[in-house]
């Protein structure tokens, strides 16, 4: 295997972003319609994949105090910059939401979604201006722009799968043994960046702390009564962390956390719980670093073959990396490694995605929680075998189950799921 190839899809992987990635994703391609647009549109027609839509119905954007896609593409139109990426709206301070919540009022803002598309993550955005048109299409992943067009001069064009998520021919197959190997032989300055990770969505978590942000579940658990239930343990701290970053998120804070595989939730699971183990277990830096390698490798690793957007939650696969990351931690090896991946696809399998909304820090607070037992199981050598539902004895073949499962066996769930959500 090689580790430059390796390097390079971990870099491109795991990167910062504010606010949910899906309307942020919306934003990003309203900022580039309208930079070759060249002027502030008076007409903005928004075209979404169903998965895209549904992740963008119910979630706070950033320093908004408000939900949803007009409010995004109104951002992206005022304030975002395309150079940012993830971090879009990086610069809409309140002056910019002011703007954007006037723009509301006078533009004619059309959002819809486009049922005709083959691709899992879609968006097309056209934007007009008097005689002028311009327009933008992102695809296969959050940031990966296909279509740019002014008026009937094509810019840019790249040929995309029917699917629109496919890999790179460029981009390395792996296996878990890769992974893991990688994780643990790789030099330490090649991973030493993930460092920003731990800092990034660790703060974001005791920013939820000192404010009402979500259901407030991480604070609950961090000050409130439910430790009188629980206890102030290592394994509360775990929860209260890593359902604190997402309440932050998931609210609308406008604080940057490192994500992976397009989505700020899974890059906080896959994170938060390792840090925090390794912190009060007092690990060596090095230690910490190769776990979170570990557990973000994993991640991109089991979202190779599960797609960007499915209606299998996230959380089962981020919580899936912090299980190998923990294990590691406590003195696993790949043996016991391979268990406690056993153990979570055992089960969480099946939990499904209805959206990004604040209730997502009570999904991830479960797989969180579901990724400690399965460590400490791991280690104790004790997991679930082939006879038991869909594990397999090989562990890649045991991911395969659980992606094909989220990817093929939950479609007609996906569309039940947003007939439910856009029915309400």
């Amino acid at each position: 295997m090689n580790y430059s190839q390796i390097d390079a899809l971990l870099h491109r992987e795991v990167i910062p972003a504010i606010g949910c990635t899906e309307p942020i994703a919306v934003s990003l391609c309203v900022a580039r319609a309208c930079e070759t647009l060249g002027a502030l549109p008076e007409r903005i027609v928004v075209n979404l994949s169903p998965n895209i839509y549904k992740n963008a119905m119910g979630v706070g954007i950033p320093n908004t105090g408000m939900t949803g896609l007009p409010i995004a593409v109104a951002l992206g139109a005022v304030a975002g910059r395309s150079e940012y990426e993830l971090q879009v709206l990086k610069d809409a301070d309140s002056s910019a939401v002011e703007r954007a919540k006037s723009y509301l009022e006078s533009a004619e803002i059309n959002i819809d979604i486009d049922k005709q598309t083959a691709h899992i993550l879609y968006i097309d955005v056209e934007v007009y201006s008097g005689d002028n048109r311009a327009r933008a299409v992102i695809c296969g992943t959050h940031t990966n722009f296909t279509f740019v067009s002014l008026n009937d001069t094509t810019l840019y064009s790249q040929n995309q799968s029917s699917e629109g998520e496919q890999t790179s021919s460029d981009e390395p197959q792996l296996t878990l043994k890769d992974v893991y190997d990688y994780a643990t032989t790789v030099d330490l300055s090649d991973i030493e960046w993930l460092e920003e990770a731990e800092k990034l969505n660790i703060a974001a978590a005791e920013v939820s702390f000192t404010g009402d942000y979500g259901h407030g579940l991480g604070r609950l658990m961090h000050k409130g009564a439910t430790q009188s239930i629980l206890g102030d343990t290592l394994f509360t701290k775990i929860l209260s962390y890593t359902s604190g970053a997402c309440d932050a998120r998931m609210s609308g804070a406008m604080v940057p956390v490192m994500s992976n595989s397009g989505s700020g939730n899974q890059g906080i699971s896959a994170t938060v719980p390792v840090v925090i183990f390794g912190r009060e277990r007092g690990v060596s830096r090095e230690q910490l670093l190769r776990a979170l390698a570990l557990s973000h490798l994993t991640v991109v690793y089991i979202k190779q073959s599960l797609g960007r957007l499915s209606a299998l939650c996230g959380c089962v696969v981020a919580a899936t990396g912090s299980s190998c990351g923990i294990t590691y931690l406590m003195g696993g090896e790949f043996r016991e490694v391979c268990f406690a991946v056993k153990n979570m696809v055992a089960n969480l399998t099946g939990m499904i995605c209805d959206g990004a909304k604040p209730s997502c820090s009570l999904k991830v607070t479960s797989g969180v929680s579901t990724a400690v037992l399965s460590a400490i199981l791991a280690i104790e050598q004790r997991h679930t075998t082939s006879l038991e539902g869909i594990i397999d004895d090989d562990v890649d073949k045991c991911i395969a189950n659980l992606t094909n499962i989220g990817r093929n066996g939950m479609r007609e769930t996906d569309k039940l799921i947003l007939k439910i959500m856009t029915e309400k």
